[in-house]
């Protein structure tokens, strides 16, 4: 068999023609049959609110209460989401966290007397607190009840934002090429980078050798596309120490095959943990197809006011599709001098200048659009803490925004994940959200609760990394219409 190299990019054309062609009607009809078996709860703990991307008509929790949980067991969706936004805590809180939430689940899945499967969804190019969140939720859940797990499924393909995984290396798609993850500037993380675009070799790195790429399992291209239902179900009865189960995918058909087998392994018996993109979810959940969402969908009370779009995201594509978005000649633009953290007074200053501007202009009719500066605060080596702890006084400091406002926006935009989840929680005051579907792909909606400071608003949570350099402004011009 030919090695791949792992850090060539290779032609997105190239790849997909040479894989095997098929009957994704007949996937489907075996899939639905399979997941009826499945008499197991679904939980989605998500590291920030964009792991809604590929669903609708489930709920987001935005706390891990006995009592949220307990709600979430209750209903009759097969899954809901817990937002945990741990993308933004330290590895310390992660730890934390997760106990509570692990420990939380185990004590609503007694007291509903219902199983159920946690689904720890993560980022697609690979960043985030692994493998400690997954590993403090296995020896939670573990200790605390009968279950032991046998393996942990590694999933991050994500069609929508050009996330594929194929010979067993994880790759982003720019333009006509895949290009390794390994290789792009999503493994140049501050808090969360890494060398390896091979997901055996990542895990290897990420775990400091305790689990190896020699002792993975992965679940090729091959064997999903000639149907070895048998064979895959057989590969995953063999895991067994927590070791690493890798899919390949680049196509929602694949992740269907891989979960019919996989249902059948569950239903013998065997445990598994997951550490998968946005793609698992829709298909383990059952959730359907749907268009995307259309203005009169998003905007279910129209007011006199305009909208309001914030971006915190730092990465290259946010900046990009900024740039694209300044074209529009109805929209407000406001530099948020984000450095001023470092000087507290002048910071607040600056919050208190861009909050009574932000609330004037929306107030006449304009929309506004608030961004943070583009270049991320660098404080040299060895102050990854200390900065993660500024970003999130950033964050804080954006989150006021919303928090202080005292007129509503017709609709609110949060470009990036941190942003959007402090947004969400903290701004919005979201205890339980209901996911409406996707205003563009890969781009989910919320309908804010009762209890929210703007109850029903349509809130677009636009991850940092999705898109095209023109999407965040064909997506306000929807909202703007």
């Amino acid at each position: 068999m030919t090695t791949i190299d792992s850090t060539v990019k290779r032609l997105v054309q190239e790849v997909f023609s040479s894989i095997q062609t098929v009957d994704t009607e007949s996937v489907k009809d075996m899939l639905k049959a399979e997941l009826a078996n499945l008499n197991k709860k679904i939980i989605v703990l998500d590291d920030d609110p964009t792991g809604v991307q590929t669903v609708h008509g489930v709920s987001v929790y935005t706390d891990w209460s006995v009592e949220s949980i307990e709600k979430g067991f209750q209903e009759e969706n097969a899954m809901f989401f817990i937002l945990t936004n741990s993308r933004g805590f330290t590895a310390a809180e992660t730890e934390k966290a997760h106990t509570e939430i692990a420990a939380n689940i185990v004590a609503a899945s007694t007291k509903q007397n219902k199983e159920f499967i946690v689904i720890s969804r993560g980022d697609s190019t690979l960043r985030g607190h692994y493998p400690l969140e997954t590993v403090v939720l296995k020896n939670t859940i573990e200790a605390a009840s009968d279950i032991q797990f046998d393996g942990e499924v590694i999933l991050p393909f994500f069609k929508e934002g050009g996330r594929f995984t194929v010979d067993n290396i994880h790759y982003v798609q720019y333009e006509d090429y895949l290009v390794p993850a390994g290789e792009t500037e999503f493994a140049k993380d501050r808090t969360f980078g890494y060398t390896k675009s091979h997901l055996g070799e990542y895990v290897e790195e990420k775990s400091a050798g305790k689990f190896t790429a020699e002792n993975t399992t992965y679940i090729s291209l091959e064997s999903l596309r000639s149907l070895d239902i048998e064979g895959i179900t057989n590969q995953l009865m063999q895991v067994t120490d927590f070791n690493k189960v890798v899919v390949n995918a680049v196509d929602y058909v694949d992740v269907e095959i891989f979960v019919i087998a996989l249902v059948k392994a569950i239903e013998t018996g065997k445990q598994f943990m997951f550490r998968s993109a946005a793609a698992l979810t829709k298909v383990i959940g059952g959730v359907s197809d749907k268009a995307l969402l259309t203005r009169e969908e998003l905007i279910q009370e129209e007011t006199n006011h305009g909208g309001l779009i914030l971006v915190g995201s730092h990465v290259k594509k946010t900046t990009e599709q900024l740039e694209v978005l300044k074209t529009c000649d109805f929209i407000e633009f406001i530099e948020f001098d984000t450095h001023l953290v470092l000087q507290p007074e002048k910071f607040q200053e600056e919050i208190n200048r861009v909050i009574s501007t932000t609330e004037s202009l929306i107030r006449d009719g304009k929309t506004v659009t608030v961004f943070t500066n583009r270049e991320r605060l660098d404080l040299g080596e060895g102050k990854k803490e200390e900065e993660l702890k500024l970003s999130i006084k950033i964050s804080d400091a954006v989150t006021s925004i919303v928090q202080r406002l005292n007129v509503r926006p017709n609709y609110i935009v949060a470009k990036g994940g941190i942003t959007s989840s402090d947004i969400g929680t903290k701004g919005l005051e979201v205890k339980r959200a209901a996911v409406a579907g996707q205003i563009k792909p890969g781009i989910p909606v919320w309908y804010t609760g009762e209890e929210s400071k703007f109850p029903g608003i349509a809130y677009i949570i636009f991850p940092g990394n999705v898109g095209a350099v023109t999407t965040l402004k064909e997506t306000v011009e929807i909202l703007n219409k």
